[in-house]
């Protein structure tokens, strides 16, 4: 066995026996990357006037909020509507469109905006000044992400794929709601 196998194996095993930890631990990590492509790549900022404090934050809202409640809303997903056929597929990717997306944008920007130190005030004026176009955006990429997510992947591989794919995605919130 080769060592990405053994990787991949310690991994797997870890997953099934303490998956909200690990998922958890994972897009805190996967955040924070996106949020490091943000301010290096999209932002042009070089490495040393990198804002380490609001990577940290990214990683901590994706360890604290993100991975747990995603790695939930799955298993609910899972438990509710079922695991296979294309009915199922369309049903998850309408529930998670409809019903979890527009209410988790909301949480994301309030939760990143009160660990930035922003009173009620300005979370008021994030939200009304941004929600719109991260909706719309979240709209033109996560549908087609979650048809391939649920049709293709197992239950306790979805949190890491939308994570993989949220590195982009990550680092468009940061970029977004810095601006």
């Amino acid at each position: 066995m080769n060592k990405c196998n053994k990787i991949f194996t310690v991994y797997t095993r870890l997953l099934k026996k303490h998956s909200l930890v690990v998922q958890s631990i994972q897009t805190g990590l996967i955040m924070g990357i996106g949020d490091l492509a943000a301010q290096t790549v999209i932002e042009n900022k070089p490495l040393e006037k990198v804002e380490l404090l609001r990577t940290a934050q990214f990683v901590a809202l994706g360890t604290g909020l993100v991975g747990p409640i995603l790695t939930a809303w799955y298993k609910f997903l899972s438990k509710t509507i079922g695991d296979t056929g294309k009915a199922a597929v369309l049903k998850k990717v309408a529930a998670d469109q409809l019903i979890f997306a527009p209410n988790f944008i909301v949480v994301f920007i309030t939760t990143l905006n009160m660990l930035q130190g922003k009173n009620l005030e300005n979370v008021k004026k994030e939200l009304s000044s941004k929600y719109k176009d991260i909706l719309i955006t979240n709209y033109k990429v996560w549908p087609a992400v979650q048809i391939l997510n649920f049709y293709l992947v197992p239950l306790h591989y979805q949190v890491l794929f939308v994570q993989t794919v949220a590195v982009f995605w990550n680092a468009y919130m940061s970029w977004k709601t810095q601006q």
